[in-house]
């Protein structure tokens, strides 16, 4: 690799930056109701363990990436190395986190206009009507194409990174350290699919290779840097929410759990200042927000090359039609569409794309097929074994809990459904 190659710092950081804003968004206002249940020092721990499995599959695809040449994505990588059906695998599970991530962010968009309306107007909105609203209002951005959305993002992520900012230095101080001693750690794996959800970013890598001109070191750099920030975002976020929430009680995490909202939703029960509750909202309509249009885009994108339609025109009206119309209808009638839509995507979605998929190509790559290149991630079989293992054990704990089969965030405990 020459020094002309070379990426500078700048680039490498704002790709890092890259990888930590797609982990962090709306999805961090799930986690402390998904891992209240357990305590701070449990979820944690199992943050730590997500963080660490997410890293080490977008490693994995860094080393795919670097196999093939410029321009080849998921899709064509999956086709190559796992053939016609690891295509279609790849191509299902892309449609299925993009469609269960909208749902979740409009569906916790739509929560977030009913009480803004609500505290300002004091109209109510149904739930239909609210989604609709948020969709309508946010949705047509992406009709106009990355540009637009590019630029209106760019302003609501500052805001968000602003909000942030604003929440921990006016929350800390209504922090209870006993909430914080709070564990049960038989509960703690049940947020590991949503956790799964909060480091996911791996499609992503195919992009980062040539943005970093194809140079392995800062790729490596650039995802462990990225991840790692949104690590501490995280930990200081669940610092601050569960030592300031209550599990249990009236407006506290359990009640959060079975209506499926936010838990910046009940933040103004337990506070003394008032600015804290109305910092947290603007932070949780700033942070579904972005999620939404980066997503939104994607599908929009993704749907326009795989069913070859142009983005101009009667097609782009299509396309928006395709995005929108089916996450409006699971938004308004999936029961707690927020939580379970995010749930269900890291269980399924990331345990087998980004998870097991990775581990697989790379075993199939490496050992069956003679693929090398300028990176490969160190530990051989007996690490690609762990992850399968491991990815494999949080796909069948979500499957068996879908038929009750096993306890989920959703029926565990004894006051939630």
């Amino acid at each position: 690799m020459t020094l002309k190659n070379t990426p500078s710092k700048g680039t490498v950081l704002s790709a890092a930056f890259l990888v930590g804003g797609t982990c962090i968004g709306g999805g961090m206002l799930a986690l402390p109701v998904a891992t209240g249940l357990s305590g701070f020092v449990p979820s944690i721990v199992m943050m730590a363990v997500c963080w660490l499995a997410m890293t080490l599959t977008a490693l994995l695809f860094t080393e795919i990436s670097l196999w093939m040449e410029e321009g080849v994505h998921i899709i064509t990588m999956s086709s190559r190395i796992l053939g016609p059906l690891g295509k279609a695998i790849a191509w299902i599970l892309y449609l299925f986190i993009c469609y269960a991530s909208l749902v979740a962010y409009t569906a916790g968009g739509g929560i977030q206009i009913s009480s803004t309306l609500q505290a300002l107007l004091g109209i109510t909105l149904s739930k239909g009507w609210s989604c609709a609203l948020f969709v309508m209002l946010f949705g047509g951005i992406i009709y106009f194409g990355n540009v637009i959305v590019g630029r209106i993002n760019s302003i609501l992520f500052i805001a968000m990174i602003g909000a942030y900012i604003a929440l921990v230095g006016v929350g800390a101080g209504e922090v209870k350290p006993i909430l914080l001693e709070y564990k049960n750690w038989g509960t703690a794996l049940l947020a590991v699919p949503l956790l799964l959800t909060s480091f996911s970013f791996q499609t992503m890598v195919p992009s980062l290779t040539p943005y970093l001109k194809r140079h392995a070191k800062a790729l490596r750099v650039a995802i462990v840097a990225g991840t790692s920030i949104a690590f501490i975002v995280y930990l200081i976020w669940q610092f601050l929410i569960l030592g300031i929430v209550p599990v249990e009680g009236q407006n506290g995490l359990v009640e959060a759990l079975e209506r499926g909202e936010p838990a910046t939703q009940f933040l103004g029960s337990h506070v003394n200042g008032h600015w804290v509750a109305k910092i947290a909202e603007y932070f949780a309509f700033f942070a579904i927000i972005t999620s939404f249009l980066g997503i939104g885009l994607g599908l929009f994108d993704f749907l326009s090359d795989g069913l070859k339609i142009k983005e101009r025109g009667i097609g782009n009206v299509a396309l928006a039609i395709l995005v929108i119309v089916p996450t409006l209808f699971f938004a308004i009638y999936f029961e707690r569409a927020f939580l379970v839509a995010l749930e269900t995507s890291g269980g399924y979605g990331d345990t087998i794309l980004n998870g097991i998929m990775p581990a697989l190509m790379v075993w199939i790559g490496r050992y069956k097929m003679g693929y090398s290149g300028d990176y490969k991630l160190p530990g051989g079989k007996p690490l690609l074994f762990l992850i399968i293992v491991f990815f494999s054990i949080v796909l069948s704990y979500e499957v068996l809990s879908q038929f009750n089969l096993m306890p989920s965030i959703f029926n565990h405990h004894g006051d939630a459904v």
